[in-house]
């Protein structure tokens, strides 16, 4: 009998995208448990306690039937569970039918570059020191970039008061050597204090292809 892979999801909903180029759009949501990073503003509960364990069989029959036509792969970081994920997208993509969606931190490269032909559409996160507390993943962000070039991609950028002209030209740097297009995603709550026009233009300045997008099913007080 075959091993088949199982990992810990920690929630499967349906609701509006709210975020990056595709807001506005119904997506299924499938929320996993494993990260490779511990940004400051994350305030997500990651943790076994209240996530449900699935075979990929068992996400199939959860996913099958749902009147949607993209699923929003989140996290957490779906690339940290490649194994399981390789192996339902290569089982059960084509059977259901729908869009791939994949929101990353654009660090786990080498763990992309087994599903990418699976994948329709990529929400690449970069990173920044100022907001996550975290060391810069420039390196693995552009290697990333770089084996992304023939897919749909995104780079969303989450940013505080403490973002730093090093930061802006570096994010607008790698968004023009890959010709993608950058979202701008003030973290929440917004602090009143922070000039977000302002910021808006440094990037635009540097790079056209930028909008400014807040969270917006936090507006409308969806999950």
């Amino acid at each position: 009998m075959r091993n088949t892979p199982k990992t810990h999801i920690k929630e499967i909903f349906t609701s509006i995208q709210g975020e990056g180029v595709c807001v506005g759009e119904k997506h299924i949501f499938v929320r996993f448990c494993k990260c490779n990073l511990k940004c400051a503003y994350c305030d997500t509960d990651f943790s076994y306690a209240n996530a449900k364990e699935y075979t990929i069989d068992e996400l199939y029959e959860r996913l099958k039937d749902v009147n949607c036509e993209t699923i929003s792969f989140t996290g957490g970081e779906p690339l940290s569970d490649i194994e399981f994920l390789l192996e339902f997208l290569k089982r059960y993509k084509n059977k259901l039918n729908k869009k791939i969606y994949l929101e990353t931190n654009g660090t786990l490269y080498q763990n992309f570059v087994q599903i990418i032909d699976f994948v329709d559409i990529v929400a690449m996160d970069i990173k920044l020191e100022s907001a996550t507390r975290q060391r810069n993943r420039y390196f693995e962000n552009e290697k990333f970039l770089h084996l992304a070039q023939r897919k749909e991609l995104f780079i969303k950028v989450v940013f505080d008061e403490n973002i730093n002209e090093a930061e802006i030209d570096e994010v607008a740097r790698l968004a023009k050597t890959y010709k993608r297009g950058i979202i701008l995603q003030p973290k929440m709550p917004i602090n009143n204090n922070v000039n977000l026009y302002e910021i808006f233009e440094k990037f635009y300045s540097k790079h056209k292809d930028t909008r400014l997008i807040c969270q917006t099913h936090k507006f409308l007080n969806l999950q």
